[in-house]
């Protein structure tokens, strides 16, 4: 696999919403060695906005982009539903990329990322920074050091509002064919640590509908799921709580140990209870702030300069997609789904 040595690294924004900014803030901690020099929205309104006051040069065509040759690294904070063809075309060109959550919104799409990828020897990365929330590193810890002993059950809730203003700011929104629903869209950072802490799933059956919002995907999902390894675990998921986002939460049970995150964004430790005390359990804050996109753009920036490997590739993003897709169609056939998927 490819790497470059460049001083600083050269950074191309696609989509200049919210979650652009989120990614401008995260890169402007390495100013040394990562610079933003182009950002490319089909909204020239939005282009000019991020761009205003720096040196970023605006695009308005991704085509054009690309053959601008300006960038070494092309980050999509573009619509699901383009990031497929994007990171296709970016790999063919040359160039490495840094892709937003859900990698894509059609399993084929996500394999086809990956092929293409590794056929052009250019990195994909994608990004999972809630993996990176001190909260859950604490927890992944613990898990490792097998203080519950024998897991029984998990837990998580993402009781969140998008309301019917939210979906109507963009055509895009609330579409199967670039946005996907609550799971595919909002919850889909914590499908992930559902994979990253207690690993292959083995079947999920699930029940969803669209009960309040007008979009054609889900606004609320119930998932089931059981692990490889017998644990038993549950999901919910709804974008209609009143009046605003109020619980992002995480229960594990198991035989020696009782763990609860939550909070609005999972930033509160509500039980961490075990049969056996630990050294580090006193340093555990009641509380604590997400790391953002932080992590990810550091992890990033050793890749290319050669001092570690990609802590969430193409292949790790995978996972997730895989279980997305195995949920979706558990809706649809209204069965449970058994996990690998049949490709």
């Amino acid at each position: 696999m490819s790497s470059i040595k460049k001083d600083p690294l050269r950074l191309a924004l696609i989509g200049c919403g919210h979650i652009a900014k989120k990614h401008r803030e995260a890169i402007e901690c390495f100013q040394e060695d990562l610079k933003i020099v182009a950002a490319c929205d089909a909204n020239p309104e939005s282009v000019k906005a991020f761009s205003q006051g720096t040196s970023i040069a605006p695009f308005f065509d991704f085509k054009e982009l690309l053959s601008a040759k300006l960038a070494d690294v092309m980050v999509l904070c573009s619509p699901s539903g383009v990031h497929a063809q994007q990171t296709i075309a970016a790999a063919k060109a040359g160039y490495h990329v840094v892709c937003e959550k859900p990698m894509a919104v059609r399993w084929k799409d996500a394999l086809d990322m990956v092929e293409v990828c590794e056929r052009e020897n250019v990195r994909l990365f994608i990004v999972k920074q809630n993996r990176f929330h001190p909260m859950i590193q604490k927890l992944k810890q613990a898990l490792q050091q097998n203080r519950f002993g024998k897991l029984y059950h998990v837990h998580c809730n993402l009781y969140w509002t998008r309301p019917q203003s939210y979906y109507d700011e963009s055509a895009w929104r609330g579409t199967w064919a670039f946005d996907g629903g609550a799971l595919m869209n909002q919850a889909s950072h914590y499908v992930d640590l559902l994979l990253y802490l207690f690993g292959p799933v083995m079947e999920v059956q699930t029940m969803g509908g669209t009960l309040a919002r007008s979009i054609e995907v889900e606004d609320t999902m119930m998932l089931h799921f059981r692990w490889r390894h017998g644990m038993l675990g549950a999901m919910n998921v709804t974008m209609l709580t009143y009046p605003k986002n109020f619980e992002t939460s995480i229960t594990v049970i198991g035989e020696k140990g009782t763990v609860k995150l939550g909070g609005v964004s999972m930033n509160e430790c509500l039980a961490w209870e075990f049969s056996e005390e630990a050294p580090e359990d006193a340093l555990l804050n009641a509380s604590s702030e997400a790391v953002g996109h932080k992590k990810i753009y550091e992890n990033i920036l050793q890749v290319f300069q050669g001092l570690s490997s990609p802590l969430i590739d193409g292949r790790e993003g995978l996972k997730s997609m895989e279980l997305l897709i195995a949920a979706y169609r558990s809706m649809r056939e209204g069965s449970k789904v058994s996990l690998p998927l049949e490709l």
